[in-house]
């Protein structure tokens, strides 16, 4: 069986929005012998939009309306009705996804796509994403090392550490590309964001909306976060401004980092893309900041990588599906099914060889990388497992993961577990004698994910013994 499939993917960030088509070929490649497998055997790119300023009004919320267009526009540029997209992305990262009426946008979008993966991106969840689109993991993976990805757009630095293709940790700092904006032509600052404002402030220099920006003082302001950015890879250093910065934590893992690539809009003023531009021709501090980088210590201390994607990186393509069944060693309570478009987090090999104590611990802390605003997300946790677990490994196992996600089972939020292995079932009966009475969860093997991916569980099939589930995987160059 062989199938084409229109995609499209939307990214909406703190500086720009795009909108990218594909062509997915989906084919079964399992043998006529065993349960079917459906893969994309290629992809290939049908219409890149423009990249647009995204609409923020004087209330700093996202315009809908203006979003909608835009979407509507290039579906028209590109000879395509929305009834002709199958699958798809919206992705709302950065500042945006902080704006009250994220939800509204997404709302508005869903309809322009088959089975979209719509999600608000908090920085944690946006730093994967970005680190998979630069493909980053596959290069720690192909070259045996860890990489630390940089994504720089308008309001944030996104980091991402891969080591071994498995995914380390995540940071997110305040330092963006659009956190000073100015006139291009006469260089009069029309915004500057408000830590920025501090760090002048206790800097002592004159910058101030609607004065004309002096040079010497934006370079002093970029040297404060390009010191914070080498001290966010483990580069000595003992910035001022490291914990003012922090959008939400800096990283745990910096012991290590080798490899460092870098991606977002900024990332192109890092490379050679923008290195003759005017310097001030997107009006703010984006290019300035890139070609600081270019001269900082990481250049120095750490071997730089170039990503696939740099501008593009957070979703290139779109949603596409790898559907699986998971059956005859399964646990569930049905009343959960179905469920649709909820995030897996897998552990790392080197998480789950830890003891029973750390990994709770571990759990409980990449849990939050999905925290947004203070709300816990149903998540799915996914894990390798063992081929022949002991009943004291299950035990362990079972308790580590009701302990690291008590705070989302505190809230009746149902609990779902991949395993990789053949053990969901005895797995599954120990969490079942663990959780509260019929509280809701599921527990499926057999089913391969990664960080960064979907996942749908639909209702049982075959008396049960069978549930069908679609992993949508973030298509990236």
């Amino acid at each position: 069986m062989t199938d084409k499939i229109l995609s499209v993917g939307i990214d909406i960030g703190t500086a720009t929005t795009q909108l990218v088509l594909s062509e997915l070929t989906i084919e079964n490649t399992a043998s006529i012998f065993s349960i079917p497998r459906v893969s994309i055997t290629y992809k290939r790119v049908l219409y890149k939009s423009e990249i647009i300023f995204t609409p923020i009004s004087d209330q700093l919320l996202i315009e809908v309306e203006k979003i909608k267009e835009f979407v509507v526009r290039e579906y028209r540029r590109a000879g395509i009705e929305k009834n002709d997209i199958q699958m798809g992305a919206v992705i709302i990262t950065g500042e945006t996804a902080r704006k009250e009426n994220a939800s509204q946008v997404l709302q508005a979008l869903s309809g322009f796509a088959g089975d979209f993966v719509v999600a608000t991106a908090g920085p944690d969840l946006e730093s994967i994403i970005a680190g998979k689109g630069a493909n980053s993991h596959l290069y720690s993976q192909d070259n045996h090392t860890s990489v630390a990805n940089i994504d720089i757009g308008g309001g944030t630095s996104n980091i991402a550490v891969f080591r071994e293709g498995d995914l380390i940790d995540t940071a997110c700092f305040d330092i963006g590309g659009r956190l000073i904006k100015l006139d291009s032509q006469n260089l009069r600052v029309t915004y500057i964001a408000p830590k920025l404002k501090e760090i002048i402030s206790d800097l002592g220099l004159s910058l101030r909306v609607g004065e004309i920006a002096n040079r010497s003082e934006l370079d002093r302001i970029i040297k404060e976060l390009v010191g914070v950015l080498e001290e966010a890879v483990g580069i000595d250093g003992s910035s001022s401004y490291y914990k003012l910065l922090q959008t939400n934590h800096g990283l745990k893992a910096i012991e290590g980092i080798r490899c460092v690539s870098f991606s977002g809009g900024v990332a192109d003023a890092v490379g050679e893309e923008l290195q003759t531009a005017n310097e001030f021709q997107f009006g703010d501090i984006g290019i300035l900041l890139g070609r600081a980088l270019r001269q900082s210590r990481i250049f120095e201390q750490k071997k730089v990588i170039e990503s696939a994607e740099t501008i593009r990186a957070t979703v290139v393509g779109a949603g596409s599906h790898t559907t699986d069944v998971s059956g005859s060693t399964i646990t569930y309570i049905s009343k959960i099914l179905p469920i649709k478009n909820v995030p897996v987090l897998k552990l790392a090999q080197s998480d789950e060889r830890e003891d029973k104590e750390t990994l709770e611990t571990i759990i409980r802390d990449k849990i939050s990388w999905f925290t947004l605003e203070n709300e816990i997300q149903q998540v799915a946790l996914a894990i390798n497992g063992d081929k022949n677990p002991t009943f004291a490994r299950l035990t362990s196992i079972a308790e580590a993961i009701v302990v690291g996600m008590k705070d989302s089972i505190d809230k009746n939020i149902p609990l779902v577990v991949v395993v990789r292995e053949d053990m969901a079932k005895a797995l599954g009966q120990c969490l079942y004698t663990l959780l509260p009475r019929e509280y809701p969860f599921v527990c499926i093997d057999s089913v391969d994910v990664q960080n960064g991916d979907y996942i749908d569980i639909g209702k049982p099939v075959v008396a049960g013994s069978v549930l069908p589930v679609v992993v949508k995987t973030l298509v990236f160059n």
